[in-house]
């Protein structure tokens, strides 16, 4: 994992495997943040980039999401955000989604399944791809929603 060194400062991350590269970055939703009922309520940016020479699918999302207290969820699923899109080289894809902790920080880390688009869609070849840990904090620098 290599810390962002790209226009905004905060706590971000940017990892390259199998050729794709997955960027990430978080915002504390102060407005729907609520430490006596819900938590801290966070926005995450994602970007997935093809980088390497073939086109692949997205089909999975694994999820480790750690609050300050060092207690660990997992979540796994279908796709992001209802889609599995399809990358050729040179495409991304950018989406936004939400994680809420019950403490003020945490982290978020997991990693994506690919499909080659070699052969048939179910049989293609499996690409784990890691999405390096990046923090869930309050951090003035990343905007990712208005309010």
């Amino acid at each position: 994992m290599n810390p962002s060194s790209g226009d905004t400062d905060g706590p971000n991350s940017v990892t390259t495997t199998h050729g794709i590269e997955v960027a990430a970055k978080a915002q504390l939703l102060e407005q729907r943040t609520d430490p006596g009922e819900r938590g801290w309520v966070y926005a995450y940016q994602i970007t997935i980039t093809n980088v390497g020479d073939r086109a692949l699918t997205l089909r999975s999302r694994h999820w480790v999401i750690t609050d300050a207290n060092g207690e660990r969820r997992e979540v796994r699923g279908p796709g992001v955000v209802g889609e599995q899109p399809r990358l050729e080289p040179g495409d991304h894809f950018e989406y936004q989604s939400m994680a809420e902790l019950p403490t003020d920080w945490g982290t978020m880390e997991g990693s994506y399944a690919f499909a080659s688009d070699e052969g048939e869609p179910d049989e293609g070849e499996l690409i784990e791809v890691e999405v390096g840990r990046f923090f869930l904090a309050e951090s003035a620098t990343n905007s990712i929603v208005d309010g």
